[in-house]
C-alpha cells in the first residue's frame, strides 16, 4: 500500500469514500482467499502474488498512459535502489501474512495491523525526531502495554504480529522517499521482484513441488492471487487522493476488524486470557489515537 497524496479539500468526495471503503473491505475478505491456499507454502503463494500482479498493474499503467514515469524510475539508480528496499519489505510482509492466515494465526495478523498506525507514529518520533502529542504518547503506551501482556501470558513474542508490524511500518516509512506515484511505485516493486519470483516458481516446477498447473482449483487460486493483491492496492491508492487524511485514519480499522471477526467466527481461533486483556488495551489505544482525527473530521464538515 503506497503513501499517496491525500486531498486538501475540506470535504471527502463520494468517489473517494467509495474507493477507500472498497479497498479496506477487500483487504478484510482477503484471509478467506488466503485460507483456501493454506496447503500451499507461503513463499510459493507470494511468488504467484508477484507474478500475476505485474499484468494487472501494467495494464493499468498503459491505460492511464503513465509508462513514461516508470521508464524514468528505471533509469534513476537512487530511485531504483529505494524501490528494491521497499520491494523486499513488502514481499516479507506478504509472506508473514500468508503464513499467519494459513497456520491459524489470523488473530496475530489483525493485531499487527491494529498497532501499525501507532508504530508509524513511534517510528517518526525515533527516526525523524517528530514530536508526539499527549494523546499519541498515551496511545503508543497502551499499545505497548497490550503487547507486553501478550508476551507475559504466552511466554513468547507474538512473532507474526510483530513481523507484520515492523515490515509494513518500515515499508511505509521508506515508501515516502520514492518520488513516484503509488500506481507506478507498485508496478516498479513487483517488476523488481518478478525475476526471483519466476525463478522460484520454475525451480519448484522442475523439482515437482509446485502446485501451479497440477490441480485446476490451485491453478486458478494462484493466478487469481495477483488480482486480489493488485486491485485493493490500486483502488486504495486512487481513493486516498480524494479523502482527508483523518478519514483514512479512521477507515483503516475496517480491515483488521474484519480479520479479527473472521479469525474467531470462521477459522475458529481462540481468544485466550492474554488476548482478552491485550486487544481491549489496543482498542483503547486506537480510540485515544483516533479522537483528534474524529474532532478534525467533524470540524471540517
Amino acid at each position: 500500500m503506497a503513501q499517496p497524496a491525500f486531498t486538501t479539500d475540506s470535504a471527502d468526495t463520494p468517489k473517494g469514500l467509495a474507493l477507500a471503503v472498497t479497498a479496506y473491505l477487500l483487504w478484510g475478505f482477503l484471509p478467506l482467499y488466503m485460507k483456501a491456499m493454506a496447503h500451499i507454502s507461503p513463499v510459493e503463494v507470494v511468488a504467484h502474488r508477484i507474478i500475476w500482479s505485474v499484468p494487472v498493474a501494467g495494464l493499468l499503467m498503459i491505460a492511464l498512459g503513465r509508462t513514461g514515469d516508470l521508464k524514468a524510475a528505471l533509469r534513476d539508480p537512487g530511485m531504483l535502489g529505494m524501490a528494491c528496499l521497499t520491494a523486499a519489505l513488502i514481499s516479507v510482509n506478504w509472506a508473514i501474512y500468508v503464513w499467519a492466515i494459513a497456520s491459524g494465526n489470523a488473530l496475530d495478523a489483525a493485531l499487527g495491523y491494529y498497532i501499525n498506525p501507532l508504530f508509524s507514529i513511534a517510528l517518526g518520533a525515533i527516526l525523524l525526531r517528530e514530536s508526539l502529542t499527549r494523546t499519541q504518547k498515551i496511545a503508543v503506551g497502551l499499545a505497548a502495554l497490550g503487547v507486553l501482556v501478550l508476551i507475559f501470558e504466552a511466554g513468547r513474542l507474538p512473532w507474526a504480529a510483530l513481523g507484520l508490524l515492523v515490515s509494513w511500518g518500515f515499508y511505509a516509512f521508506f515508501k515516502r522517499s520514492l518520488p513516484i506515484g503509488p500506481n507506478q511505485g507498485f508496478l516498479l516493486e513487483v517488476l523488481i521482484l518478478l525475476v526471483p519470483a519466476l525463478a522460484y516458481v520454475t525451480w519448484l516446477g522442475a523439482m515437482g513441488e509446485g502446485h501451479f498447473g497440477l490441480v485446476a482449483s490451485d491453478t486458478l487460486l494462484l493466478a487469481g492471487a495477483g488480482i486480489v493483491t493488485a486491485v485493493p492496492l490500486l483502488v486504495y491508492a486512487n481513493g486516498a487522493k480524494l479523502v482527508r487524511l483523518s478519514t483514512m485514519g479512521i477507515l483503516q480499522y475496517i480491515a483488521p476488524t474484519m480479520i479479527f471477526v473472521t479469525a474467531i467466527t470462521v477459522f475458529g481461533e481462540q481468544v485466550d486470557r492474554g488476548r482478552m486483556i491485550a486487544f481491549p488495551l489496543i482498542w483503547s489505544a486506537l480510540v485515544v489515537y483516533s479522537l483528534p482525527m474524529i474532532r478534525q473530521a467533524r470540524g471540517q464538515v
